[in-house]
C-alpha cells in the first residue's frame, strides 16, 4: 500500500502524464517507432524535437505501459501501438483532441463548475462546446477523427457480443459518420439501416440501397421507424432531462416490437481507478452530461418508456443496455 504522502504527491502532479501523452501523440513518436527499438536520440531526430526532453517524457510514459524501456532504447507496447496513425483502432486523434488548449482552459476554470454545478465551457466559448466545434473546423475535424478512432475499438466488441441478424431495419441515432451502422449492416446482410444525425454531419456521406441518411435534430425532428435503434455514447453528453427527451423521441418513433440498444460506459460499482470516472468529470466540466451507473440508466429508460432487459459487456468499460418498449 502506498504511503499517504505519496498518494497526494502523485495526484497533485498527475496532470503531467496526460500532457506528455498529448505531446507524444502530436509529434508522432509512435509513427516514428517501428518494430526495432530506438533511442530517444533517434526518435528525436525523426520527429524534430530535443532528445533529452523526449527521453525523459518517454521514461515517464513507459512507467504506465505506454512504450517500454529496453536499456537506452524504447520499444512499442500494445498501448503505444494505438498511438500510430496507421493502426486500425488508432487512438492518436482522441489523445490529441484531449490535449487541445480549450480543454485545458476548461479544467483551469473548474471552480465555476464546483460552485454552480454547471459547465465551464460557456465561460470559455459562448454557445458551449458544440457551438465551438461548429465554429472551429480544425478542432471539429480532430473531434470527428477522435470519435471515429474510439468507435472502431468499441464496434469490434459490439459485433462480437451482439447478434443483429434478427432485425430488418436498424436506425443509428446520433451515429456520426456511420461507422457503427456500417459494421452492423456488414454483420446482418438482410438488414437495411437509417443513419440519423445533424444535417451537416450526414450531408457528405454516400447513401446506398441498404443505407438511408436522415439529417435532423433529435430534440425537434421525428426519428425514423425501425426494428432496432442503436445510440452509442450520445446520452452521456446530456443531462437527465435532455437524455429523457432524446430517449422519449425514440420511444415515439419505435414500433411496439422494437429494441433499443443503448451503448454507453457504466460507472463501475468498485472504487478502483477507472477512466470512466475521469470521463465523468469531463462531461461535468464541458457539457451538461454525466457518466451513469446501471441503476441510473435503468431509471432513465423507465421514465422514457423502455424496460431494461439485459446488460452486455462489450469490453473497455462499454456496455449494451438492451431494452424493450413498454406498451402504452
Amino acid at each position: 500500500m502506498k504511503n499517504p504522502a505519496e498518494i497526494l504527491l502523485e495526484l497533485s502532479m498527475i496532470q503531467v502524464a496526460p500532457r506528455c501523452l498529448h505531446l507524444i501523440a502530436d509529434i508522432g513518436v509512435a509513427d516514428a517507432l517501428d518494430e526495432n527499438p530506438k533511442t530517444a536520440t533517434e526518435l528525436a531526430a525523426a520527429t524534430g524535437v530535443n532528445a533529452m526532453a523526449l527521453g525523459r517524457i518517454l521514461r515517464l510514459l513507459a512507467a504506465s505501459g505506454v512504450f517500454e524501456m529496453r536499456g537506452d532504447r524504447f520499444a512499442h507496447t500494445p498501448a503505444s501501438r494505438l498511438l500510430r496513425s496507421d493502426h486500425p483502432q488508432s487512438m492518436r486523434s482522441y489523445v490529441r483532441m484531449m490535449g487541445l488548449p480549450i480543454f485545458w482552459q476548461g479544467l483551469e476554470k473548474m471552480m465555476h463548475t464546483v460552485k454552480t454545478g454547471t459547465s465551464t465551457f460557456e465561460q470559455i466559448s459562448p454557445g458551449g462546446a458544440w457551438a465551438y466545434l461548429s465554429q472551429n473546423p480544425e478542432a471539429s475535424k480532430l473531434f470527428d477523427e477522435a470519435m471515429t478512432g474510439k468507435a472502431h475499438g468499441q464496434i469490434t466488441g459490439i459485433l462480437a457480443n451482439y447478434d443483429f441478424k434478427g432485425f430488418k431495419t436498424i436506425a443509428d441515432i446520433g451515429g456520426g459518420r456511420g461507422h457503427l451502422l456500417q459494421g452492423v449492416l456488414n454483420s446482418a446482410p438482410q438488414a437495411t439501416g437509417v443513419l440519423f444525425d445533424q444535417p451537416h454531419v450526414v450531408k457528405d456521406l454516400a447513401a446506398n440501397a441498404r443505407l438511408k441518411l436522415q439529417g435532423g435534430d433529435f430534440f425537434k425532428d421525428a426519428l425514423p421507424t425501425a426494428d432496432a435503434y442503436t445510440i452509442m455514447q450520445v446520452i452521456h453528453d446530456w443531462s437527465d432531462e435532455e437524455a429523457i427527451r432524446i430517449l422519449s423521441a425514440i420511444r415515439r418513433a419505435a414500433p411496439s416490437h422494437a429494441k433499443l440498444l443503448l451503448i454507453e460506459a457504466i460507472v463501475p460499482d468498485h472504487s478502483d481507478p477507472s477512466w470512466i470516472r475521469f470521463l465523468d468529470i469531463f462531461m461535468m466540466v464541458y457539457l451538461t452530461g454525466r457518466e451513469r451507473t446501471r441503476a441510473e440508466f435503468e431509471k432513465l429508460l423507465q421514465t422514457s418508456g423502455f424496460r431494461l432487459d439485459r446488460v452486455i459487456d462489450v469490453g473497455v468499460g462499454t456496455f449494451i443496455l438492451e431494452s424493450s418498449v413498454i406498451p402504452r
